[in-house]
């Protein structure tokens, strides 16, 4: 039986979707893994989004919490706001309550990836600071440490990502995700997909 992975994200500009979709293409590139995309809920109205500049949203479909219940491991992305997870993706983790009780997730690993303004944005402490949800729910985090090679020490070019996942750095809104960055998201699926893979073996 397939390894089923989610790749569940929030993304306003669309940053964080490009990155979703080379980490899905990452985990896909391994034998029997399926990958799948899904989308949180929008807390915003459309009126506000339209305020704000936000191009309209893909047809990624809409996870809802029981959904979770069905993946073999995780891969969550989103932007940053003031160095933790945007809101509308915590609005989707604080709904997780019946998963939590029922401790459905726990033992399933996760891994995660994300969006700045600026390189002092948050691309360490967005991270950090969502490893709570998954601690709460008994998942297992899934960093990519150094496994993305010299990739992880490029210094003449601007590049998101850390040890802790993938990231990009999205400036104004105008900059979007450089190859580099592209390269080290599909790395992060490739990577969790070989892990959540051999964990669902373990007996």
């Amino acid at each position: 039986m397939a390894t089923k992975i989610y790749i569940v994200y929030y993304s306003m500009y669309g940053h964080v979707e490009k990155l979703a979709g080379e980490i899905r293409k990452g985990a896909a590139s391994v034998e029997e893994v399926e990958a799948k995309l899904w989308q949180v809920p929008e807390t915003l109205s459309d009126e506000v989004l339209a305020k704000m500049g936000a191009p309209p949203k893909s047809d990624v479909p809409i996870i809802t919490p029981a959904e979770l219940a069905e993946a073999d491991g995780f891969l969550f992305g989103f932007p940053t706001r003031f160095g933790m997870m945007a809101a509308q993706f915590k609005a989707f983790m604080d709904a997780t309550g019946g998963l939590w009780g029922t401790q459905q997730l726990a033992g399933k690993p996760a891994s995660i990836f994300y969006s700045t303004g600026c390189q002092g944005g948050g691309q360490e402490t967005t991270p950090l600071t969502a490893i709570t949800q998954l601690a709460h729910h008994g998942m297992m985090f899934v960093p990519i440490g150094y496994t993305f090679g010299a990739g992880m020490f490029e210094m003449e070019k601007v590049k998101g990502g850390s040890p802790y996942g993938a990231g990009t750095f999205a400036g104004d809104g105008s900059r979007k995700p450089s190859e580099l960055e592209l390269e080290q998201a599909f790395h992060q699926g490739k990577y969790f997909a070989s892990i959540a893979k051999k964990l669902k073996r373990t007996p």
